[in-house]
Order: C-alpha cells, then sequence, then structure tokens
C-alpha cells in the first residue's frame, strides 16, 4: 500500500544557549541533513528509505528570561533557525526535498518524488511582547504552526512543566497570548498546545477559529504525564475538530519510559476509540528526544506503520493517522487566512 506520512515534529540540531545563559542564535551547519550514514534521526535519505513523505522541522527556543535580552535573543534564534531550514533545499537537497508552505504544495512534492519540508516554530516565548511578529513568521518564513509554550510559562501562556517560578503565571492564557491566537489564524497559522497547560490548551479551543492540534503528545489515560492529554481535553478536541499526534517519546508513551512502538499504536488506538480516527497523527520528536524500539529514525518510519496494521488499523485509518488528518488541518487553517484577506 502508497501512502502518504507525514511527521509533525521534528527538532533541527542546535546548540542549546549561550554561556550566558540565553538562547543560542548562532548557526549550525545542516550538511548532514543530506546524509544517510549520520548520528542525527531525521535526514531526508532516512525519510526516504523509510517512506516519510513530509516533515515539520521545528525552530526551537528553549525558554530563558522573560526580559528584553531574553526576548531579543530568542527573535534573533528563530529567525536562524527559519533561515538554516530554508536554506536546506538550495544549499544540500536540490531534487530531493522541497520547502512547502501549502497543504497543495506538500501534495505536489510527493507526487514529485520529493520530501516536503515544513517550516514551524517550538515555543511562542520568541514573539516576546510583540504580537506582530506572527505576521513576519508566516509571510517571510511560511511558518505553518507554532507551540504556544516550550516547558516554563512564558508571555503568552502557562506551561505544563514548570521547572521553576509559580505553577501559574496566567491562569491559561494572557491578554497578548489571546491575541497571538487571533493573528495566528489571521495568518494561517495552526495553534499547537502540546507543551501547554491543561487550561491553556482549553482556552485555546474556545478562542480558536480553526481547530487546535497537539503536535507531539501523547494520551494521559495511558500514561500519566503532564504533556500527556487526558479524557476531557480528547473530548474538547473531537468537539472542535482538533488532533493529537502521538509522538515517539518513551516517557509520553510508558511510565518510566522505554515506549516502544506497539505502545505508541495503543495510544492511537485509544484515541480512535474514544474521539474518532480523523482525530489524530503520527509524529517523532526526532532529534528532539523522540525514538523509541521500532521507529528509531526516519529510515524506520514503514516499520511504524505495520505495527499500525498489526493492531488492527485497515488502508483508510493508516491513511488518516499517516498523513491525510493533518493535510486536511492545514488546508482549513488556509482556508480560514484567506477568509480574513478578502
Amino acid at each position: 500500500m502508497s501512502i502518504f506520512i507525514m511527521d509533525t515534529h521534528i527538532d533541527i540540531p542546535w546548540e542549546e544557549k549561550t554561556a550566558d545563559g540565553l538562547p543560542s542564535w548562532h548557526k549550525r551547519d545542516q550538511a548532514d541533513c543530506a546524509q544517510r550514514d549520520v548520528e542525527r534521526r531525521f535526514t531526508v535519505p532516512k525519510a526516504k528509505a523509510g517512506g516519510l513523505g513530509a516533515a515539520c522541522l521545528a525552530a526551537y527556543t528553549p525558554q530563558a528570561g522573560l526580559d528584553e535580552a531574553g526576548h531579543a535573543a530568542a527573535w534573533r534564534r528563530a529567525q536562524a533557525m527559519l533561515e538554516a531550514i530554508e536554506d536546506m533545499v538550495p544549499h544540500y537537497l536540490e531534487g530531493e526535498a522541497a520547502l512547502c508552505h501549502t497543504a497543495a504544495h506538500i501534495r505536489q512534492a510527493v507526487q514529485n518524488g520529493d520530501v516536503a519540508l515544513i517550516p514551524v516554530m517550538e515555543n511562542g516565548y520568541p514573539i516576546g511582547e510583540d504580537d506582530s511578529r506572527i505576521g513576519w513568521l508566516a509571510q517571510r518564513y511560511g511558518v505553518r504552526y507554532m507551540t504556544l509554550t516550550h516547558n516554563g510559562h512564558n508571555l503568552l501562556a502557562d506551561s505544563a512543566v514548570v521547572r521553576e517560578g509559580p505553577e501559574e503565571a496566567h491562569g491559561g492564557l494572557s491578554s497578548l497570548g489571546r491575541r497571538v491566537i487571533q493573528q495566528m489564524n489571521r495568518h494561517g497559522m495552526l495553534v499547537d498546545v502540546s507543551h501547554a497547560s491543561r487550561k491553556t490548551m482549553m482556552q485555546a479551543v474556545e478562542l480558536s477559529e480553526v481547530p487546535v492540534f497537539a503536535s507531539h503528545s501523547c494520551v494521559r489515560a495511558l500514561c500519566d504525564h503532564p504533556r500527556n492529554l487526558d479524557d476531557g481535553q480528547l473530548d474538547v478536541l473531537k468537539a472542535s475538530g482538533g488532533l493529537i499526534q502521538i509522538t515517539a517519546m518513551g516517557a509520553f508513551l510508558k511510565r518510566g519510559g522505554g515506549g516502544t512502538a506497539a505502545d505508541f499504536a495503543k495510544h492511537v488506538l485509544y484515541v480512535i476509540r474514544r474521539i474518532g480516527v480523523e482525530h489524530v497523527g503520527l509524529s517523532s520528536d526526532f532529534d528532539g528526544g523522540g525514538g523509541i524500539e521500532g521507529w528509531q529514525d526516519a529510515g524506520e518510519t514503514h516499520q511504524l506503520i505495520q505495527t499500525l496494521q498489526e493492531h488492527g488499523l485497515d488502508d483508510s485509518e493508516i491513511r488518516a493517522v499517516a498523513g491525510e488528518n493533518m493535510l486536511t488541518l492545514l488546508e482549513k487553517a488556509e482556508e480560514r487566512m484567506t477568509k480574513s484577506q478578502t
């Protein structure tokens, strides 16, 4: 069976922070994205070997201080990372991959035999206090989604994981965070609630005019981790038309870690049985900590699909989970953007 497979969350390797503790903006050469025999879990040759057709490449910014220096460094880093993603194809991947900004571009790239690379953002921290930066990210770099938070509260919203400071900073979304979501809707950028607190997630679903999604999370009923979504959150996703993209992070799949492709399949099946096959997809979090037995790198993606088949998913369910659900959601964001421009 020939199917379209899309991985919705892959990090690009990058230095974490400077010696001063600020998010590092120093560029890392991405030449290894064109190589097979390298440590990096996602490369285009590995993707082709595993049958992976599209990958969301994340410009990730670690949380730092909520001050001018921190926000300035974060904004500089985000743009440097997006430029590195932008440079991959012309510098290293001509004829092998395509940078894609719409669902139609993704479909065309796959039809041409290219791996579709989609730029995305992990952590809204670089926005600082300026919600107009959303338009710049969407129009200049073609960013298709942004994770509202990472580990730690930012000026937009509360996070699910707090390493220091109060349990809550805003009681969910801040007023700035609400404006940011409105800007994201306007510019065709999906709202990603992975890493967000439960209150943040619920408020985002209520506010957003486009269904929200979790780009790399798992099911809390199967693994009680604060990064996972509970049944109430899943039910809200169903009602709103959103998605949860199950991720290959052992700590989110199985208590104590060590999750496998079979555990991954159990999370997918749980979501299907509770809220329907149209509300679930897959992500690896490769090069950001992801990788499990049965899906260690992009070259093993076909093994994950085989595991899903062995757990009873039929061809139409596989197609939905593997990538069609995510493409449909991207198209909804594009439709909302078009309406805002007319």
